[in-house]
């Protein structure tokens, strides 16, 4: 045995914290060739085996195959070669993992139905090329044939989600609840009337932006009022709307007060919508975007204050 030391499979096991089974699987296997066999016939193993066997163990744990194991060991194949493909193999494994668990969570927290939960799962594993017809879908009926293609889209392109190629939990579950949301019939008209309200009266060389946005108006002219805490009911809020109607009059079908007053507050009941802001918020998400700020305060100071105003 030219001197040198060999183990038994027990001492070998001994040795690496391995069982006699694992280590005589490996060596059936041709991993892990004995260095020599006893008189009896058992097999004998070298300190070399004790370096092969941990190598062996370790790409087992990285999810290598024992073909590949094998290749590599014996020089067929290149090590860094044969991670490269796990590691691609991997992506691809914890992507699902995250889709299942993003729509597991979701299921979870939101009690859905089997019909729900079919229809989560279908719109998580969307390929990229789906996932942009589903949203151009959903744009094309908001914003096909409103205004000119121009004017819409800007906000076209600020409503388009773009969901990463290796998105997080989080980014999955807005992904769903957002896919979902744009295949409601109501919310694709709520939008759709929004825009339509947002491109109407458009003076040339004017941006619809600065012109027709009463979100932008109203948070200019009640955040004040909100942060001062003036009861949208009570006189003092009296020249708040005054003002108010003054800045939205070019938006309005008339001149009479108590008619300009009950255009203005059906417009905003449509924009505070919970369904509006609850799009923005999960596209925010997505694209990685600071979270927009929130109208519902001043939204909802406007709509009490006008319609405290237009009763009877």
């Amino acid at each position: 045995m030219n001197g040198r030391t060999l183990y038994s499979i027990g001492e070998l096991a001994r040795r690496t914290g391995s069982t006699v089974k694992t280590i005589r699987f490996y060596s059936d296997s041709g991993l892990l060739p004995p260095a020599d066999r006893s008189p009896a016939g058992y097999r004998l193993y070298d300190h070399d085996a004790v370096t092969r066997l941990d190598l062996v163990r370790t790409l087992r744990d990285l999810g290598l195959d024992l073909v590949a194991i094998r290749k590599v060991m014996d020089r067929e194949l290149a090590l860094p070669e044969v991670a490269a493909v796990h590691a691609d193999a991997l992506d691809v494994q914890i992507r699902i993992l995250r889709l299942r668990r993003a729509v597991l969570t979701a299921v979870a927290s939101r009690g859905a139905t089997p019909e729900e939960t079919h229809l989560m799962h279908k719109l998580a594993k969307l390929s990229e090329v789906e996932r942009r017809q589903l949203v151009g879908d959903f744009l094309d009926a908001a914003f096909g044939g409103v205004g000119t293609s121009s004017m819409v889209a800007g906000i076209m392109r600020s409503m388009t989600p773009e969901l990463p190629e290796n998105p997080d939990t989080k980014q999955v579950q807005a992904w769903v609840e957002l896919a979902e949301l744009s295949q409601d019939p109501d919310f694709r008209a709520l939008v759709r009337d929004l825009a339509q309200e947002r491109t109407a009266r458009y003076v040339p060389g004017r941006p619809p932006a600065l012109h027709n946005d009463v979100a932008a108006i109203v948070r200019d002219q009640v955040t004040p009022a909100v942060a001062a805490g003036v009861e949208p009911a009570s006189p003092q809020a009296d020249p708040v709307v005054a003002v108010l109607m003054t800045r939205c009059a070019h938006l309005l079908d008339c001149g009479d007060d108590a008619t300009s007053r009950g255009q203005l507050l059906v417009r905003l009941e449509r924009m505070n919508d919970p369904r509006r802001e609850r799009y923005s918020s999960l596209l925010a998400v997505i694209n990685g975007w600071p979270g927009p700020e929130s109208l519902r305060p001043v939204l909802d100071w406007a709509v009490h204050a006008l319609r405290a105003r237009t009763r009877g």
